[in-house]
């Protein structure tokens, strides 16, 4: 049956088409994935996992040692505790590389602080993880004389903020007039988050400029899914839906372009296999939503599958608006550039890609309930049988 499991997005169908173009390129390959437990990091891994790359799991050192969404995956990969804002730790890792691979690994960048509301009540967090640790991985691997095949570095469609009218001349827009972003449109970072992921893109530029390091950026476009935190908008959709009659959120206004896991995963894929070194690639669904109606599809699918009745009541609370005025209005991609040099499209519909992230919230509930942060407003609610 051509369907993922609660833990799993990936059909055999997926995995099928996966091996088929990627088997090749990194089976029996060395490759390192920083964030390999984080929500995308984790998507990565498993893939590479089913290719049979020789992996290496770069994972944030805590003193549980815990792993939350690979642990399955224990026995197929080499797991490295470790922190990007230590640099001992980091130069262990990449000189353990150097002396041990039989060729040259890849690099896949995913760690990072990725929430754009924490990065307001951790600024200094978000950017010691996200820009002064990819400094000290890209240092690293230029000190110890690391040869890399490719050093993806994920960046994130937030760094294009909003259109600014002195260079709006400069952007891409439809027959109709709405904002289309290409690797080409200016950035304007509206967000302590965005503006570290810009720098750390322009770093693995400058060391691709320097040194010859074979850097690309993957600026990805709300990717979505299984295992996703419940703080960020499609889990806390999703989470008070099956807990609650009222779904509170920021900003209903702002549109999103939502990109299913597994098509963000071949997007890292292919652009480590094919992109050029020094080169930038974006990637999304291509089309957007606005917040509001997104959640309005989420109900609408959670209904349809049985997992709330009707009558789910959306409501904008002050506490989750973004400061000042600093949220993103649109954000859309054209992935033309992608796709003309690859052929990467996304596969995955917002409704198939909808049910089976709320197939996975709904059967598991013990991995999610400790980390929403609705719990307190909830509680002054009757609960929903």
């Amino acid at each position: 049956m051509n369907v993922p499991n609660h833990d799993s997005p990936w059909t055999d169908d997926a995995l099928a088409a996966l091996r088929r173009d990627f088997g090749e390129i990194f089976g029996g390959r060395t490759v390192l994935v920083t964030g390999a437990d984080g929500f995308m990091g984790s998507h990565l891994t498993e893939a590479l996992v089913h290719l049979e790359a020789r992996l290496h799991a770069f994972v944030r050192a805590t003193s549980s040692g815990a792993l939350n969404n690979i642990r399955h995956l224990r026995d197929r990969m080499k797991v490295h505790f470790a922190d990007l804002t230590d640099r001992t730790s980091v130069d262990y890792l990449i000189r353990e590389l150097r002396d041990t691979a039989p060729d040259r690994p890849y690099v896949f960048h995913l760690g990072a602080q990725a929430h754009v509301g924490e990065s307001w009540h951790r600024p200094y967090e978000t950017v010691m993880a996200n820009t002064v640790g990819t400094l000290n991985l890209l240092q690293s691997v230029v000190d110890y004389g690391l040869e890399l095949e490719k050093f993806d570095t994920a960046g994130t469609s937030e760094e294009y903020g909003n259109v600014r009218e002195a260079v709006a001349h400069h952007h891409d827009f439809d027959e109709a007039g709405s904002l289309i972003l290409h690797e080409r449109s200016p950035i304007n970072p509206k967000s302590i988050y965005a503006t570290s992921k810009v720098a750390a893109d322009f770093l693995t530029m400058n060391y691709h400029d320097a040194f010859a390091l074979p850097g690309v950026v993957t600026r990805m476009f709300n990717n979505y899914g299984p295992r996703q935190n419940p703080r960020y908008v499609t889990g806390t959709i999703i989470t008070q839906a099956l807990a609650r009659e009222t779904v509170e959120l920021g900003a209903l206004e702002p549109l999103r372009d939502f990109c299913f896991c597994t098509d963000g995963v071949r997007g890292h894929l292919t652009v480590a296999a094919h992109g050029i070194p020094g080169d930038v690639y974006v990637y999304g669904q291509g089309r957007n939503i606005s917040m509001g109606d997104w959640a309005q599809l989420i109900l609408r699918v959670g209904e349809e599958q049985g997992h709330w009745p009707a009558g789910r009541e959306i409501v904008t609370t002050p506490e989750r608006l973004r400061p000042g005025v600093t949220d993103v209005m649109a954000l859309r991609v054209g992935y033309e550039k992608l796709g003309r040099e690859t052929g990467w499209e996304p596969l995955v519909s917002w409704e198939e890609g909808i049910a089976s992230t709320i197939a996975w919230y709904a059967a598991n509930r013990d991995k999610w309930i400790g980390r929403v942060d609705w719990l307190a407003s909830a509680q002054q609610s009757a609960p929903v049988k």
